[in-house]
């Protein structure tokens, strides 16, 4: 950013190049539904409130004779005018220029991908999502001026711009600033007077705003008694019977920034040892946020109402989906970050309300299949984190979780199902993890089960590779990867009730088995005939010691792993190719090139590429070339 001084009052400064182009992208209008800004205004002004109550309790005199928060909105149809002014905590001169000059959220550069990509329809969902609510202004005003004065200073600064790259900041006469706060003036455009209407600011502000824990009132025209439109009462505070759905879903957006309606609502009050209220929601589509590195959750504390933090695990990072508040009068309104993450007491919390919602899942899942098919979608890959990382409610979400399989079509199927329909004395829980299901559905490692009809189950999550490994019993089978050990299929039938018996192997077979083990010694560990395979030549998997064939490569992608351990070749013996070749023992090269090229084959249709290209083609090369003598 760029500074030069004008005068010896006011700056000039460049914004930021994101903010820039997210201006940009405002005053051109990439939303729809533009009444969004003035819930972005109002929900940062509430914020404001929040953070001078919760600043009050270290230094009671930043309240001084006025301890209630308020939000005020003026109109003046006139001079095409709206004032939105709150009693907050207020920003400094340089609190104004880091709040509203940069953006520091990681999100910007996804929200412009994504509304650049968007020109109608999502787009207009997208605004709360990112953390740039204030820009939303720039859609409707020509000019934007922001007078702000800290709470407990003695001086106010003024921030102004036009929206197209540059803004300005000075310093104003106390007297025309709020005593403490912030006043927004919108100096609006022609096609957006209407939101100097009574009714129109009313009606939106009811919608979206209805449930901000901050009175707001409206003066209708300059000179007018105000008018009183919500009355600041925490919405968490009511019994839930006097609470509608639609009242639900408008605290949900307001508290969550989304658009949509969620998908479960939890709210409760916990009275004995410790009393508090919850009330969370699960969202009704992803956050932006979900997969974020730092994986954090998005509820609020509150102690006795006055907001103190939203930078706190309140819930396990598998439901970081969830969105809303906790608040409890156990902690004292001082409490520390340092306090919050070690409190015992907030533990407890923590694990009532996780329960909870958990539970409200799974009633989910009984009650309504076809919306808990949309919610797994959504966050399933995030849900199976707990399966990992939540011993205590390993079991739980096990059985909550959902599959593709090699018989499910194109629906899910849980593991109730999959052990349901279990061959008779099949102990296992089959399944096969890669990065996409067509890849999983053609591997060859999947044929024998497929042809003696033992589901399997698809896994394409990145956390499926890991879970697995440490999943517990489900009703008594245990989980195997089909690509690793043995499979064991001869005890089961095949799906032509044919009995699945040792056929005896020729001699030439033996001798070849014999001869791949050799010639392959320094790539595989060993050579074997295969139970698995039933229409593919060859296929790799992995000893039984170990990891399965996708964890190594994961482990190895991440720097987590030097070196992988050499696999097994698997080699079909009823094969055509592979009976060719065993017959074939006229002591010239083509042995050679054929075990290696079924290595590199092999290595082929598990997604990897041969180890040496060249070597690989000139072999491809000496067998056509054989082929076509012949």
């Amino acid at each position: 950013m760029t500074t030069t001084a004008t005068h010896n009052t006011a700056e000039n400064h460049i914004f930021e190049a994101d903010v820039a182009r997210l201006l940009h992208m405002m005053v051109h209008s990439v939303y729809s539904d533009k009444d969004v800004f003035l819930r972005e205004l109002i929900s940062n002004a509430a914020d404001a409130s929040e953070k001078l109550r919760f600043e009050a309790i270290a230094t009671p005199t930043m309240l001084a004779n006025d301890p209630d928060g308020r939000i005020t909105l003026s109109l003046d149809e006139e001079k095409r005018q709206l004032v939105v002014e709150d009693n907050g905590i207020g920003m400094s001169r340089d609190e104004l220029i880091e709040a509203l000059g940069t953006i520091a959220r990681s999100g910007t550069r996804a929200f412009m991908e994504r509304i650049e990509a968007n020109k109608t329809g999502e787009s207009a969902q997208l605004i709360g999502q990112f953390g740039v609510g204030f820009y939303s202004c720039f859609m409707v005003a020509e000019r934007v001026d922001v007078v702000s004065r800290r709470a407990g200073a003695d001086e106010a600064w003024l921030w102004s711009s036009d929206g197209r790259g540059s803004y300005s900041v000075s310093p104003v006469d106390v007297v025309d600033a709020p005593p403490r706060g912030t006043r927004i003036t919108l100096h609006l455009m022609e096609d957006a007077k209407t939101y100097t209407s009574r009714w129109s600011v009313e009606r939106i502000v009811k919608e979206q705003s209805g449930h901000v824990p901050v009175p707001i009132t409206m003066i209708e025209k300059p000179g007018a008694e105000a008018i009183q439109l919500t009355d600041g009462t925490a919405l968490w505070t009511r019994s839930k019977s006097d609470i509608s759905a639609e009242e639900y879903t408008d605290f949900y957006r307001g508290i969550s920034g989304q658009y949509d309606e969620p998908a479960v609502t939890v709210h409760f009050r916990a009275e004995g040892r410790h009393e508090y209220t919850a009330l969370a929601f699960v969202s009704g589509s992803q956050p932006f946020d979900m997969f974020d590195p730092d994986r954090k959750g998005r509820m609020k504390l509150y102690v006795k109402r006055v907001f103190i933090t939203d930078d706190t695990e309140l819930m396990p990072r598998y439901l970081r989906f969830v969105r809303g508040l906790i608040d409890t009068a156990d902690l004292p309104l001082n409490v520390s970050r340092e306090m919050i993450q070690a409190s015992p007491i907030l533990a407890a919390i923590r694990k009532g309300v996780t329960s909870r919602v958990v539970a409200a899942i799974e009633k989910l899942a009984e009650t309504d299949a076809d919306a808990f098919i949309r919610f797994w979608e959504n966050f399933g890959s995030v849900v199976k984190e707990g399966i990992y990382e939540d011993f205590e409610r390993r079991l739980q979400l096990i059985a909550l979780s959902r599959f593709r399989t090699t018989v499910s079509s194109d629906g899910y199927r849980s593991l109730a199902d999959y052990v349901k329909d279990a061959k008779q004395d099949q102990s296992a829980i089959y399944y096969l993890t890669g990065n996409s299901l067509n890849q999983l559905k053609a591997s060859p490692q999947l044929e024998g089960f497929r042809a003696r009809g033992i589901e399997v189950l698809l896994l394409t999550d990145s956390i499926d590779s890991f879970w697995v490994m440490n999943a517990p019993e489900f009703e008594g089978r245990t989980f195997k990867s089909i690509t690793q050990g043995a499979a064991d299929l001869a005890q089961f039938a095949t799906s032509n009730d044919e009995a699945a018996t040792n056929s005896e192997v020729s001699a030439d077979l033996e001798n070849f088995i014999a001869f791949a083990r050799e010639t392959l010694a320094g790539q595989v560990s060993d050579v074997r005939a295969s139970d698995r395979l039933t229409e593919s030549a060859v296929c790799l998997v992995a000893s039984e010691q170990g990891y399965d064939r996708q964890m190594e490569k994961i482990l190895q992608g991440a720097g987590r792993l030097q070196s992988a351990a050499k696999p097994i070749l698997e080699i079909n013996l009823e094969h055509p190719l592979v009976k060719g070749i065993a017959a074939k023992d006229d002591g010239s090269s083509l042995r050679e090139d054929a075990a290696l090229l079924l290595l590199d084959q092999a290595r082929i249709l598990d997604g990897d590429r041969p180890v040496d290209p060249r070597a690989f083609a000139e072999r491809l090369t000496r067998v056509f070339q054989r082929a076509l003598q012949s």
